[in-house]
């Protein structure tokens, strides 16, 4: 299992609204996450918009490529493109860069 792990940045302004959204995630999108590979996925919001997100997974690049194929997933990457900045034109999920483990205490 792959522990991942990233950063990106909510637009400071729209920090409340975002979390707004994620409070009321489309029943769809939860499901295509599940079904996609996607585990133990949490989000964790600073204030200042320091955005960190963790899931748990048998390979990310699958995981990814299966949502990348589902219609949910695409309107829910155009809706939330707005909320972040120096996405360089990519989705959201595209933009995530996983960090590299340097520890994990089993």
């Amino acid at each position: 299992m792959q522990r991942i792990c990233f950063i990106l940045r909510v637009k400071p302004d729209r920090v409340e609204e975002y979390r707004q959204r994620h409070a009321e995630v489309w029943p769809e999108m939860r499901q295509a996450l599940s079904e996609c590979g996607w585990h133990n996925y949490s989000l964790f919001l600073r204030d200042d918009g320091t955005l960190v997100g963790y899931l748990e997974t048998d390979d990310f690049e699958a995981a990814r490529a299966r949502m990348a194929e589902r219609e949910v997933n695409a309107r829910w990457q155009a809706e939330m493109a707005p909320f972040f900045e120096s996405l360089d034109g990519l989705d959201p999920d595209q933009a995530m860069t996983p960090l590299p483990e340097v520890f994990h205490l089993d």
